[in-house]
């Protein structure tokens, strides 16, 4: 049985993941129009921030806006998208997935105004298993990494692109946090937290674990799939809640158990980069490394010549070996 009948059998994680990297463009604009991705990843964003809570996703002010917004961050500039939803939310039906109610009689092109689109349009849904998929974090998570990998990094050696993609979320990163502490300055209100943008997350991911060449800055493992999907995550290093960083240079590279464990303070990094294990916690690891066997080795670090940051120290741990758990902190 072939990949693509053995991924046909159910509508899974796999299917969808599958589906995404190929998405159908126009003959006209070519095989790497942005449109459908920048759409689907602005309603991935909308799931998560609870702003779409149902399957019928209307063309409202909140989407026109987040896709706006991430055309503006992450288009390449080859094409004019912003303030034309329409064209991916008329288009996005080729897919199978993507089931749009019209108002009266279903049309064959998208009127030019999102205006007219509005008064034709009610909604339009997911399938029902990609739509119950978008619930969970890590399906989320998988499905983001996707879209990103497959339209905005299409070079894994040229990683330029989402670098330079990761300074404009941070660039709007820091412009939206002195517009809340300016409001909330004026309303004397205590400091209230950007909204947490999943397609910034996923793209500081990317950039990162591509410094990383895809290892774990622990232990070394390295394992990726052929849809571009890897073992490792690009996690932070100062906790984004607390300092909204998404630079590069606070970012580092961890297997999902080793970013579990950072995150619950179970080792730290020394200033010269090596590693130094708790001895607070108990281990079983019958076939494969005891974490506490790692203790005083060196970390794996980006190569200089990849690397988008200098050796410094910038380990938040630093201060105190063992920090307070930081639970829930990506």
């Amino acid at each position: 049985m072939s990949e693509n009948q053995e991924l046909n059998r159910g509508k899974n994680l796999a299917y969808y993941c599958q589906h995404f990297t190929k998405l159908k463009t126009s003959n006209r604009l070519g095989p790497n129009a942005e449109y459908k991705p920048i759409l689907l990843l602005s309603i991935i964003d909308l799931i998560t921030q609870g702003l779409i809570n149902n399957n019928q996703i209307t063309v409202s002010e909140e989407l026109r806006s987040t896709f706006n917004k991430h055309w503006d961050i992450l288009s390449s500039g080859t094409y004019e998208g912003k303030d034309k939803l329409y064209f991916p939310f008329f288009y996005l039906k080729s897919e199978g997935f993507w089931h749009i109610e019209f108002k009266n009689n279903p049309l064959k092109r998208p009127p030019r105004s999102l205006e007219k689109f509005q008064d034709v349009v009610d909604y339009a849904s997911l399938d029902p298993e990609l739509f119950e998929l978008l619930q969970d974090q890590n399906s989320r998570k998988e499905l983001i990494d996707v879209l990103i990998a497959n339209w905005f990094s299409a070079n894994q050696k040229d990683i330029k692109e989402l670098m330079v993609i990761n300074e404009r979320f941070q660039k709007d990163n820091n412009e939206e946090e002195s517009s809340i502490n300016l409001s909330n300055q004026q309303k004397k209100q205590p400091k209230s937290y950007l909204r947490k943008s999943v397609v910034r997350d996923g793209i500081f991911r990317k950039a990162v674990v591509h410094t990383y060449n895809y290892k774990c800055a622990f232990c070394g493992m390295k394992v990726t799939m052929s849809i571009k999907q890897n073992i490792v995550d690009g996690a932070h290093i100062k906790p984004f809640a607390r300092f909204y960083d998404n630079r590069i240079d606070n970012g580092i590279s961890f297997c999902k158990n080793h970013h579990w464990a950072f995150d619950k303070g179970l080792f730290t990094i020394t200033d010269d980069y090596k590693i130094i294990v708790s001895n607070n916690f108990l281990e079983e690891s019958p076939n494969s490394k005891p974490m506490k066997e790692f203790n005083s080795n060196q970390l794996w670090l980006p190569n200089e010549k990849g690397a988008s940051h200098s050796k410094q120290k910038y380990f938040f741990p630093i201060y105190s070996l063992f920090p307070v758990p930081r639970s829930g902190v990506p």
